[in-house]
C-alpha cells in the first residue's frame, strides 16, 4: 500500500564545505550563500515525485487487489455452498476480514499515490494537517485497527465453539454475528476520528507522503494518550487472539488423542481447518503489526519526555519500515484463507505422503535383505 521514498540531506553536505572556507567578512558571506544554494536546491529535489515510489506503490496496491478479490471469490462461493452453521459464521468473519482488507488496501494506496504524484508535503508543513492528511491518517487507523479487531472476535469465536459447542450454538447467529461485525467498525471509526475532537492529531510524515500519529515531534498530552489507546487495542487484541488460539488448539489435540480408532468426527476437521486458518492470520498479524504497534508506543513516549534526543533520525527510519510492513498484512490476509483450505491442506499432505513412500521404496531395493536374497538365487543357479 505505501512505498515511501527515500530523501537527500543537503545540509551535512553543507556544514562539510565550512572548514575551507575562510574566516573574513567574504567567506562568511559566500558560506551563507552555499548553504542557503543547496537548502533551496535540496527543497527542490524533495519536492519532486519519484517515479521508482510511484511504481512501488501501484504494484503493491495491484497485487493487494488480486489477492483480496481471489480470496472473497472463494469464500463466497464456500459460503453459498455451506450448510453447517459455525462454518457459515466463520465464513462471515472471513469475508468481512477480506472486504476490510481489500477497501483498506484500495483508499489509503490512492492516496498516497496521489501524494506521490504531486510531490509529497514541503517539510516546513510536516507539522501541520489538511483535511486529506486526516482523511489518510483516520484511514490507517481505522484499516489498522479493524483487521486486528475482527482476528480477535473471529479467535474468540472458534474458541467458543471448540471449547463450549452446545453454548455456541445457542449464542451465535447470523443476527448477533453481522451486530458483533457492525460494533467492531464503529469501535475503530471512534478510534480513528477522535483527532477531530483534538483528543491527538495526525500528520505528515517524512518524507511527506503519508500521514499518521503524531509521534516523534511536538507531542501533547492528548497525543501520548491518543497512541497509547491505539497501541494498547492493538496489542491486546493480539494477545487475546493469541490466548484463544492457543484454547482452541490445545483443545482439538486432546480431542484428536482421545478419539478411538474408526471413529470419524467431521466436525471436528472442520474445527482443525478454522483453527488453522485462524492461526495462520494471528502470526501474519503479529509479524507485521507488532513492530508498528510498540515503536510508536515507545516513540511517543521518549518525544513525550523529551528522551528521543539524537536518535530522531533512527526512530523516524524506523517509522518507515514499521508502517511498510504492516501494509503487507492487509496482502497476505486473503492468501492465509487461499493456502491454508482443507481441500489445499488435504493434497500437500497427499502429495506429501506420495514423496514419502517413493523415498522407502528406493531405500527397500538398498536393503540387506534383497542383496542376501539375490545372493541365494545366484547360489541356486
Amino acid at each position: 500500500m505505501l512505498a515511501l521514498s527515500r530523501y537527500n540531506s543537503t545540509q551535512h553536505s553543507a556544514s562539510q564545505l565550512l572548514p575551507r572556507i575562510s574566516n573574513d567578512s567574504g567567506g562568511k558571506v559566500e558560506v551563507r550563500v552555499a548553504v542557503e544554494g543547496l537548502s533551496r536546491q535540496g527543497n527542490h529535489t524533495h519536492g519532486e515525485p519519484t517515479t521508482s515510489g510511484a511504481i512501488v506503490v501501484i504494484l503493491s496496491m495491484t497485487l493487494g487487489i488480486i489477492s483480496n478479490i481471489v480470496a472473497l471469490f472463494i469464500l463466497a462461493n464456500a459460503y453459498s455452498l455451506q450448510r453447517r452453521r459455525t462454518k457459515a459464521t466463520f465464513l462471515l468473519f472471513a469475508s468481512s476480514l477480506v472486504v476490510t482488507d481489500f477497501i483498506g488496501h484500495v483508499i489509503p494506496g490512492a492516496l498516497v499515490l496521489r501524494l506521490y504524484l504531486s510531490g509529497g508535503a514541503h517539510p516546513k508543513d510536516f507539522n501541520d494537517s489538511d483535511r486529506m492528511c486526516q482523511f489518510l491518517g483516520g484511514s490507517m487507523v481505522f484499516f489498522g485497527l479493524c483487521p486486528l479487531f475482527l482476528g480477535c472476535a473471529m479467535a474468540a469465536e472458534r474458541c467458543l465453539g471448540v471449547t463450549k459447542p452446545l453454548l455456541h450454538s445457542s449464542l451465535v447467529t447470523k443476527t448477533r454475528t453481522k451486530i458483533c461485525l457492525s460494533v467492531i467498525w464503529l469501535a475503530a471509526l471512534c478510534v480513528a476520528i477522535l483527532p477531530c475532537f483534538r483528543l491527538g492529531s495526525y500528520t505528515y510524515q517524512e518524507p511527506g507522503t503519508w500521514c499518521f500519529i503524531k509521534v516523534l515531534s511536538d507531542t501533547q498530552e492528548v497525543d501520548l494518550v491518543f497512541v497509547v489507546l491505539f497501541s494498547v487495542l492493538g496489542l491486546t487484541s493480539l494477545a487475546v487472539a493469541l490466548v484463544c488460539n492457543t484454547v482452541s488448539g490445545m483443545t482439538l489435540v486432546l480431542a484428536r488423542l482421545r478419539r478411538k480408532p474408526g471413529s470419524h468426527h467431521s466436525a471436528k476437521s472442520h474445527d482443525i481447518e478454522m483453527v488453522v486458518q485462524l492461526v495462520g492470520i494471528m502470526i501474519t498479524s503479529c509479524i507485521c503489526w507488532s513492530p508498528l504497534l510498540i515503536l510508536a508506543l515507545m516513540s511517543v513516549i521518549h518525544s513525550y519526555t523529551g528522551s528521543i534526543g539524537e536518535d530522531l533520525s533512527s526512530y523516524k527510519t524506523l517509522m518507515v519500515m514499521g508502517v511498510r510492513l504492516a501494509t503487507w498484512n492487509q496482502i497476505l490476509d486473503p492468501w492465509v484463507y487461499i493456502l491454508l483450505r482443507r481441500t489445499v491442506l488435504r493434497k500437500i499432505y497427499l502429495i506429501a505422503k506420495c514423496q514419502e513412500r517413493l523415498r522407502a521404496n528406493e531405500l527397500g531395493h538398498w536393503e540387506p535383505s534383497s542383496f542376501r536374497s539375490s545372493e541365494k538365487n545366484v547360489n541356486q543357479v
